[in-house]
């Protein structure tokens, strides 16, 4: 089969020919319809994923079971399934023995832990092999381009909005409406809440507007001028742009940070009023497990949000990588393997 590969740390992709998996006990082959790219294939190909070359990325894969390994009931040929991040987890380690259900904090803690496109191969490629109770069902009419980029993007993002708990009265504010943040705009409408886009900008005004915000402004200043905002979640690695937003995070405010930067920590200013005496909290958040990929995937399902994507076939995988990197990639980049 065809197959990106990351053959070493800050090298170019390379789409070779590598052999076709099979599906061991366990497992179900899958042909891989359609592909998400994420940020992390960025850092991942820069080294910040460890010395794991050479191999595939791609986290966000969907497509069609084509072979059932051994023990495995749950799923059969013909199944419309997608995978995340994180697959399988050990079972043993002292993480694992607490129980805890599968999600992205399981591959922080679990070293055992099966990760797509990391220890395992990734989507980025015609074929995979999946740990089948790390892969979920798509909903009947759901187009595969539209579900790739839910695994991870609209996974992250409806995960954080759900860990923020927002109340029926208060509003929720995203920064950067890049591949999660125009994600974000949508789900926090489709939810019935005031939503503020935060933005520098100015030519994603009006699509930001047309994605459900209700007001979109530059910055923390304007924010506040506004009235702030209860919910504040972060969707780009741009931290200076999300420290400066929490001016505008109002009294008993959640900031959520689901964007991620390897180069330099988040920090909360120490001008005015402390944000402990605001009694403000700053919360990470990743893929919060399962039931809320199959909430965000139902509601992609019923067109409450709708990713907007750039797709490639395999053969344009290295030009696909370079809009990425070099964050040319408005939205979301889409690989289709079998193109």
């Amino acid at each position: 089969m065809k197959a990106v590969v990351m053959t070493g740390a800050n090298k170019p992709w390379e789409v070779q020919e590598v052999p076709t998996p099979t599906a061991e006990p366990g497992q179900v082959l899958v042909k891989v319809h359609a592909s998400g790219m994420c940020y992390t294939d960025v850092w991942a190909t820069t080294g910040y994923g460890g010395d794991i070359y050479p191999q595939t990325p791609g986290h966000e894969v969907v497509g069609e079971v084509v072979e059932v390994g051994a023990g495995v009931h749950t799923r059969q040929v013909g199944d419309r399934v997608g995978t995340t991040w994180v697959q399988a987890a050990c079972g043993r380690c002292d993480y694992c023995r607490e129980n805890r259900p599968l999600t992205g904090q399981t591959a922080m803690n679990c070293p055992g832990a099966r990760t797509t496109g990391f220890s395992a191969q990734g989507g980025h490629a015609q074929y995979i092999a999946i740990t089948a109770g790390g892969t979920v069902l798509l909903p009947d009419g759901l187009a595969y381009e539209d579900a790739a980029p839910m695994m991870c993007a609209g996974y992250t993002t409806w995960s954080g909005l759900r860990d923020a708990s927002p109340q029926p009265h208060e509003k929720v504010a995203i920064v950067g409406i890049g591949g999660l943040g125009h994600v974000a705009i949508q789900l926090a409408k489709a939810s019935g809440f005031e939503t503020i886009a935060i933005t520098h900008s100015p030519d994603k005004h009006d699509l930001a507007t047309q994605l459900g915000a209700d007001h979109v402004v530059a910055n923390g200043e304007e924010l506040r001028d506004l009235g702030g905002a209860d919910v504040l979640l972060v969707t780009t690695n741009a931290f200076d742009a999300a420290e400066e937003a929490m001016t505008g995070l109002r009294p008993g405010g959640r900031l959520l940070l689901s964007g991620l930067d390897f180069t330099r920590p988040f920090s909360i200013s120490s001008e005015g009023v402390p944000f402990h005496m605001m009694r403000q909290q700053v919360i990470g958040s990743t893929h919060g497990g399962q039931h809320y990929l199959s909430e965000v995937l139902d509601l992609a399902a019923k067109g409450k949000v709708k990713p907007i994507t750039e797709t490639f076939p395999l053969d344009r995988a290295t030009d696909a990588y370079d809009r990425l990197s070099s964050g040319r990639m408005r939205f979301r980049g889409v690989l289709l393997p079998h193109a």
